[in-house]
């Protein structure tokens, strides 16, 4: 069994400290290795790890229990929930690593992928392409093998060319893209709707055709201000809500 290792994060002054940690905390345990432990690291530990206070860390491990994902006991520790239910209230906050956690937490199926045109209601993000390269995933959710959600992501085929697609049965594609490929992302733009689901949605997620569905949208944008790539998202109008959280300056 390795140990459990949580990943890096650059911290956003603009945004709450303690939230950022337990987004970017929650995104490392729901896209934890099979063999890894169950025992997290100290609060010391992770507040060294994080760059914060061990105040902030405490209301992020807080956030966490709350949400049933770890469980904290005097002097034993604290250790990840193994049964915990990964169908949880997505909450929109603006940082990177709220929406790799976000995308997180579901047992993962590469359906297919591979180059095709550009599809007209994406053409407005990709001007100078004829083609992108379409990704397709079911997730199910973890404990149940319910499916959950299905994806598409639409990305550029140079960007492509270095992604494998068995790292999008563990990680969701914007990890991917930042910590595997190295693209500098420099923003993400999400639109959340209701809509009725299709024949393929139904069929895939196992619901009523023209049942209500939540279909996220979420594009992403290099330094450089291109789109890298374009997710959308159908989740089962059964099983999520969303929070969007807006700060006072």
């Amino acid at each position: 069994m390795t140990a459990f290792a949580p990943d890096s994060l650059v911290l956003n002054r603009k945004l709450p400290l303690w939230y950022q940690v337990s987004q970017s905390l929650r995104a490392s345990i729901l896209g934890r290795a099979p063999d890894a432990s169950l025992r997290l690291p100290t609060e010391e530990q992770l507040a060294a790890h994080y760059g914060v206070s061990v105040l902030t860390m405490r209301q992020a491990l807080k956030e966490l229990e709350e949400e049933g994902l770890i469980s904290r006991h005097r002097r034993r520790g604290t250790f990840i929930e193994p049964g915990a239910r990964r169908s949880t209230p997505r909450r929109l906050l603006g940082s990177i690593d709220a929406i790799v956690a976000q995308q997180s937490g579901e047992r993962t199926t590469v359906l297919g992928h591979g180059s095709e045109a550009v599809p007209g209601e994406l053409s407005e993000h990709f001007p100078d392409l004829a083609e992108i390269v379409a990704y397709r995933r079911l997730r199910r959710d973890g404990e149940s093998g319910e499916p959950t959600n299905w994806a598409e992501n639409a990305v550029r085929p140079e960007l492509a060319a270095a992604i494998d697609p068995a790292d999008l049965e563990r990680w969701p594609m914007t990890k991917v893209l930042r910590d595997v490929v190295g693209v500098r992302i420099s923003r993400i733009t999400d639109t959340v709707e209701a809509r009725l689901a299709d024949p393929e949605t139904a069929a895939l997620l196992e619901v009523p055709l023209l049942s209500p569905i939540l279909h996220y949208t979420g594009v992403t944008y290099d330094e450089a201000g291109r789109v890298v790539d374009v997710a959308r998202i159908r989740y089962r109008g059964d099983r999520f809500s969303f929070t969007v959280t807006v700060e006072a300056q």
